[in-house]
């Protein structure tokens, strides 16, 4: 099998040919998101970090920021930077410059100011577009193709129908030779034993059972256990009383196959196949480490219903719940519902996720996309100082 794909310098592939306009800070992101909504094509990244970060998270921040800029679907990046913030957009240009695409700053003190800034990015904004509006899609087999799994809004259709079925489509794309990752450290507690029998070796499911170990440490430092309880309002009321159910669910995603590595948040894979990733369970954040990661695709599975997108990768939206595909068809792309209504198989909706993933690869519009959907959020890690 195959889809339809954009070749970049650096050899990867991408399903999308976007523009990135990358504030290094906060105090960027009006100027950004102006130059974005004057250019076709292009796409602004908003955040509230950048600056008055020290350590760890300084770094995940840049490591985020220079994963979207290096991730496939980006074809062009304009950093647009302030000038005075602790993360300097030049540290970003020379970051993503490896990758081999189109990447200038520009710095609105040195500009003169919002207006001028605005104008000057503008210009530099539309000579890319034209650039990467000459580009063809390519055939690519699905080995090129890294798969982001999520679940949000969940209730008990959740693991009892959309997960699984996603499981059956992850298995199917490690198959083709793909990469799958698994995130949510905190929906890994609970399950975090079964899961790391399936390591490729010792080490990694040892890797495995620290991360989550870490996570709920750092949440009983805040006076919190999360063991026997931690679901949401709309978790409980779908049917879910405690994170333990919650992860034996979440994990269905995954499938079957073994987990090859253990990756840091937006950290990139270095093997194909089943990976995971140390994200929050926060479904905005989990998605953003895994894009960052250089994930090209996301499928989010959704018991109660969310409506949310990324601004890079497409986001498949598949619900369990058939009262939820109902009420809210409108941001959902696939109902595994008739798994329990006995109208299919986890096995046949999980090819047809499988065949939307390649759908959506070769250009079809999500409806997270059509409704404009492109939340992004960074997993900070640290005091801002």
């Amino acid at each position: 099998m195959e889809f339809m794909g954009y070749l970049r310098p650096d050899g990867q592939v991408g399903i999308r040919n976007y523009v990135l306009i990358l504030p290094s800070v906060v105090c960027a992101n009006r100027v950004a998101e102006q130059i974005a909504e004057a250019v076709p094509g292009a796409v602004a990244l908003p955040h509230p970090a950048g600056c008055a970060q020290v350590g760890a998270d300084f770094e995940q921040t840049k490591r985020t920021l220079v994963g979207f800029g290096t991730n496939p679907n980006v074809g062009a990046v304009l950093v647009v930077g302030l000038g005075c913030e602790g993360l300097q957009p030049d540290e970003l240009v020379a970051a993503i410059k490896p990758s081999g695409k189109w990447v200038e700053g520009i710095v609105i003190q040195e500009e003169g100011g919002t207006p001028a800034t605005v104008r000057r990015g503008t210009q530099i904004a539309i000579e890319m577009s034209s650039e990467l509006s000459q580009m063809k899609r390519e055939p690519f087999p699905l080995s090129e193709l890294i798969l982001a799994t999520e679940c949000g809004g969940s209730d008990s259709t959740s693991g009892l129908a959309a997960n699984p079925a996603l499981g059956v489509a992850s298995d199917l794309l490690v198959e083709a030779g793909g990469t799958v990752i698994l995130s949510e450290t905190t929906e890994l507690m609970g399950a975090e034993h079964v899961l790391a029998k399936r390591g490729c070796d010792a080490a990694t499911g040892k890797e495995l059972v620290d991360i989550v170990n870490k996570m709920e440490e750092d949440i009983l430092r805040m006076g919190v256990d999360l063991r026997g309880s931690q679901p949401s309002p709309g978790n409980i009321a779908g049917g879910l009383t405690t994170i333990e159910e919650k992860s034996l669910g979440c994990i269905y995603k995954a499938g079957t196959t073994p987990i090859n590595e253990v990756l840091a948040f937006a950290q990139r894979p270095s093997k194909k196949g089943l990976v995971v990733m140390d994200t929050p369970g926060y479904d905005i954040p989990s998605v953003t480490g895994m894009i960052a990661g250089g994930a090209q695709i996301v499928v989010f599975t959704t018991g109660r219903g969310t409506p949310t997108g990324a601004p890079i990768a497409p986001v498949i939206k598949v619900t369990g719940n058939p009262e939820t595909w109902e009420k809210m068809r409108e941001n959902l792309d696939i109902n595994a519902g008739v798994i329990l209504q006995g109208k299919a198989t986890k096995e046949d909706v999980g090819k047809e996720i499988l065949a939307e993933v390649i759908k959506v690869a070769n250009g079809k519009q999500t409806r997270a996309e059509i409704l404009g959907h492109r939340e992004f959020a960074i997993w900070r890690v640290g005091p801002t100082v």
